[in-house]
């Protein structure tokens, strides 16, 4: 037999081989994503992933899901500065977007999740957030009839919770920004604004130090920071028990970075404006960066720095249908 598959399937198959390819392109000037050796791509573990993604199946009482915190219009980030889990329990952090999270080499505002599947545990388990076991979320999950066939297709098993994190990581790891005004100016293709050309300048030099912890293609160098905003959340202290790490948190990624209001790790700040001018007051606490001075920007050069930091949206992004419910 030469063909396994009729002439009649041909279209399905070059049609999902279109979708695969989509999903997983990678912008011009971007690096390569490296998938597990356990959780290779294939679109029945991304059908699945999204499926779940959006279902308040996993949270204990079935009021919310990944999509809850994580909204799409918000390049998949919320606008509460803190959001309530089940049984509107309150929750002490903002939700951070999750655009090109497939780069993170390490998960949480701390850093102490290696893995994305590993990641996937915690929202789950926490008791603030979905409040659920996942063995216990398995067992619910084997009752339907859909992912019952879908979990089916895509490992050839029964649910479990190896299943489970494969199938959401498979998903967020396609949430891939980098065609915004800015990448477009990049590649010739779209002219910035002379403000956001001033404030690209301004974010790059020595004057401001933006870039030398919000750097490289995904506006972040992922290094662990205390920003001068002390809120009296110990951060990264948490995990190493260093005073030295006091309010450490890393370092966040600017893209779509207009969209993710409200700022900082437990959302106190209401606007880019607000942000810049804390880090041109030269940050707050006296436990902070060595980097962190006044900058003595003016009005009129904050104002470019906000225009060059709104031309990281990525309209195409956060209109993608693939990503939507």
């Amino acid at each position: 037999m030469l063909f396994s598959c009729s002439k009649k399937d041909l279209p399905a198959i070059i049609e999902n081989e279109d979708i695969e390819a989509e999903l997983t392109r990678v912008p011009e000037g971007f690096e390569s994503i490296l998938y597990p050796e356990d959780n290779p791509f294939t679109l029945s573990k991304w059908e699945l992933g999204k499926k779940l993604f959006y279902d308040p199946v996993l949270s204990v009482d079935f009021s919310i899901s990944c999509a809850t915190c994580h909204k799409p219009e918000l390049a998949f980030s919320d606008d509460q500065a803190t959001t309530n889990g089940v049984e509107n329990r309150p929750g002490t952090r903002n939700s951070p977007s999750l655009t090109n999270v497939a780069y993170h080499p390490y998960y949480t505002r701390e850093g102490g999740v290696p893995t994305l599947e590993m990641q996937i545990l915690i929202p789950i388990q926490e008791h603030n957030e979905f409040g659920f076991n996942i063995v216990e979320a398995c067992e619910r999950l084997k009752e339907i009839t859909e992912y019952v066939e879908m979990t089916e297709d895509a490992f050839g098993t029964e649910m479990t919770p190896f299943a489970l994190t494969r199938a959401l990581a498979t998903f967020e790891r396609t949430l891939i920004s980098g065609n915004s005004p800015y990448d477009l100016h990049n590649r010739g293709d779209a002219s910035l604004s002379s403000s956001a050309l001033k404030g690209m300048t301004l974010f790059n030099s020595s004057k401001t130090n933006c870039s030398s912890c919000h750097s490289g293609f995904n506006f972040t160098d992922y290094s662990f920071r205390n920003n001068g905003y002390d809120s009296g959340d110990i951060g990264r202290m948490r995990l190493t028990l260093d005073s030295a790490d006091y309010a450490h948190f890393k370092v966040p990624s600017l893209r779509n970075i207009e969209l993710t209001v409200p700022y900082m790790h437990d959302g106190s700040f209401s606007s880019l404006r607000e942000v810049i001018n804390h880090y041109n007051a030269g940050g707050s606490s006296d436990l902070k960066d060595p980097l962190l001075q006044p900058l003595g920007l003016s009005d009129s050069e904050i104002g470019d720095i906000i225009n060059f930091l709104k031309s990281l949206t990525d309209q195409e992004f956060i209109s993608n249908k693939n990503f939507q419910e």
